[in-house]
């Protein structure tokens, strides 16, 4: 009786624990969501909490309004889709490579690509090669020098080595180069590693703004969270013409946190399709070193 009266105490305690830290997660979350569809009254006298009140989408239809949202929306997108596609495929061949025993230099190889994760060149001789090559001010300078996070690469490659080496064997008795290795049999049966480090690097992607604040001067080629960034630090508010008029109307605050809840729902929304696969191959690749 006692037993089952501690674990019922331990249970409570467990949840409650949980509950707090779930609330404290999501308190930021929904008090920008709550301010972006509030009233310019009850933003200004400070009573919003965590759900809008004087509920009003003034602060969506002035954002949405602005071309230049849309162009940081599609330069976004196309920096996340090109950028992920690029680092899973370099990612996926240095990490299948490289889990292999019989490749000369391996651990070389290996070794070379662990020391950068230590060890930088700095951000200015970055910034230098990025100029120097011809990628200042494109989108390309966005995830082409940073295509391949040597994190990510362990774990995949973790997960390589895991995998039956009699697939491979048997493959290869039938004529399989290591190219036919790797996309009929090894990549079907690396879906869930696959979406994890796929995860990882969209998220990183479309999150990123120090790289969009470095290396790109174009204002049509501003990403969502650099334009964010200007919105936030109030130069776009103050520079638009559009913002001549709307104090009765929206309150710049609620414009601030209707941006911030358009550049963050779309990753949101992606997650949930992607969850079954991030927690599976995660605890796959991550059970040996």
């Amino acid at each position: 009786m006692k037993k089952k009266k501690r674990i019922t105490i331990g249970v409570f305690f467990n949840y409650l624990i949980l509950t707090i830290i779930t609330f404290c997660c999501l308190y930021p979350f929904l008090n920008v969501i709550a301010y972006s569809f509030s009233g310019y009254n009850a933003v200004l006298s400070g009573k919003v909490t965590f759900y809008p009140i004087d509920f009003t989408l003034d602060a969506y239809k002035e954002i949405l309004k602005r071309s230049q949202i849309w162009l940081a929306m599609r330069t976004t997108v196309v920096v996340t889709i090109m950028g992920t596609a690029l680092s899973l495929l370099l990612t996926v061949c240095a990490s299948y490579a490289l889990s292999r025993d019989y490749l000369p230099g391996r651990k070389l190889f290996t070794g070379f690509i662990l020391f950068t994760m230590y060890f930088g060149g700095g951000m200015i001789p970055t910034f230098l090669v990025v100029k120097q090559v011809g990628l200042y001010d494109s989108i390309g300078a966005l995830f082409i020098p940073q295509a391949v996070n040597v994190f990510n690469f362990i774990v995949m490659r973790t997960f390589f080595r895991e995998l039956p080496r009699e697939l491979e064997e048997a493959a290869r008795i039938d004529g399989a180069s290591d190219i036919q290795t790797l996309i009929k049999i090894i990549l079907p049966l690396s879906l869930p590693i696959i979406a994890t480090i796929g995860l990882f690097y969209a998220v990183g992607y479309w999150n990123g703004y120090f790289d969009a604040l470095l290396y790109i001067q174009n204002p049509d080629k501003y990403t969502l969270q650099l334009r964010l960034r200007s919105l936030l630090f109030g130069d776009e508010l103050n520079n638009s013409a559009n913002l001549e008029g709307v104090g009765t109307q929206v309150m710049t605050q609620s414009l601030k946190m209707a941006t911030v809840a358009v550049s963050t729902i779309p990753i949101l929304i992606v997650y949930p399709w992607l969850q079954k696969y991030f927690v599976k191959g995660v605890m796959v690749g991550s059970v040996k070193g």
